[in-house]
């Protein structure tokens, strides 16, 4: 069963004295929030990041979100892409389009918003809440985090104010604002928190998401997840559509956002970032490449960047992975995982399976290049 929205309740005007009373109560509010805003510095590409340091009052009751949707509506802008495919068709290269949303977070036109919604587009076009369009330029994707940054030639834009989601706790109230369905634009919606530090695969990606029960719709990713004062505490990236399924969405945690945002703006990509330096698939009983061959389940190399770690450590493609850094594995997920715990340099222990015989190797792990 779904889980209810959060009830608003009707003003009562019936009574005077509860009116003085509610008055009071929003005005210390007001003060108590005003008071904790602190402003944190700019970095050398000029995107300053506006943070509330606010913890999130679960037992505020919202009347009316229309200010709150005022005040972060014009941060929030539509995302539409062209993408040119060769594939097999019968009149050579034709045209695909998509669409997404993404946060403004500097005035002068840095935008954040989904990987996937961006991902091998030939052309990004920006229209803002003021009804402007824009061509927008690449900055810089990260896949793993599903995070990619876009910029358009633009001044005075609104800006979105950064909240701290290791603040939020299961049921704070949220407003997600997006574009769904891609032709929707500075749609607004409402839930909670239904849950903190949920483990989504997504894309053969294993993330730790925020779940909310604000509707979600194809066309929201990349939008704004706000919490009841206004701050950007997430970025909306999935929404689970399992038949009968309602009421699961999902969003990037702000905190997580902003460590990817600055490297995606200097480098282009993360490059702080250790890795492997192989391609792996996963084989499991329900995949057709296993009922058509004699592989075992688990998690195979299928292909080794030259000069990478793998390399050489010794590894080869076709080896399967048992286990990574003490750790039985059987997905790439799971791989992953482990991996995001190192750094740079780190000297990993891994065990493949070849030929029917295990092997130990020792990886040193190298910085991305990508």
């Amino acid at each position: 069963m779904n889980e209810m929205p959060p009830k608003f309740k009707r003003r009562n005007i019936s009574s005077n004295i509860i009116t003085i009373v509610i008055c009071c109560i929003l005005s210390g509010i007001i003060g108590f929030v005003s008071a904790k805003i602190a402003y944190s510095g700019s970095d050398s590409n000029g995107v300053n990041i506006i943070q509330q340091k606010v913890n999130s009052n679960s037992d505020v009751e919202i009347e009316d979100v229309s200010d709150i949707a005022a005040k972060c509506g014009p941060s929030v802008v539509e995302i539409t892409t062209e993408s040119v495919s060769s594939g097999n068709s019968f009149y050579g290269q034709y045209i695909s389009t998509g669409a997404g949303s993404g946060v403004i977070i500097s005035e002068d036109g840095y935008i954040v918003t989904n990987n996937h919604v961006i991902e091998n587009a030939n052309r990004i076009t920006v229209k803002t809440g003021e009804g402007n369009e824009y061509e927008a330029q690449l900055i810089g994707t990260d896949s793993q985090t599903d995070i990619a940054v876009i910029k358009i030639d633009a001044k005075d834009l609104v800006k979105a104010t950064f909240g701290d989601s290791s603040n939020l706790e299961v049921g704070n109230i949220v407003i997600a604002i997006g574009n769904p369905l891609g032709e929707l634009g500075g749609t607004v919606t409402t839930g909670i928190i239904s849950a903190l530090e949920r483990q989504i695969t997504v894309e053969n990606e294993q993330m730790t998401l925020l779940q909310t029960d604000a509707a979600i719709n194809p066309g929201n990713s990349g939008g704004g997840l706000f919490d009841e004062n206004g701050n950007l505490i997430g970025i909306v990236n999935a929404k689970e559509s399992s038949t009968g399924v309602e009421g699961l969405g999902f969003a990037i945690p702000i905190n997580t956002v902003t460590e990817i945002i600055d490297e995606l703006i200097e480098n282009g990509s993360v490059t702080s970032r250790p890795v492997l330096g192989v391609s792996l698939y996963d084989v499991s009983s329900s995949s057709q490449y296993y009922r058509q061959s004699e592989y075992e389940e688990g998690v195979y190399i299928v292909q080794i960047v030259e000069g990478g770690a793998a390399d050489k450590a010794g590894l080869e493609q076709n080896d399967r992975i048992v286990s990574f850094d003490g750790q039985n594995v059987s997905t790439s997920a799971e791989v992953k995982s482990i991996l995001r715990k190192h750094k740079i340099g780190d000297k990993v222990e891994i065990v493949v399976n070849r030929n029917g015989k295990e092997i130990t190797k020792e990886v040193v792990l190298q910085q991305s290049n990508q």
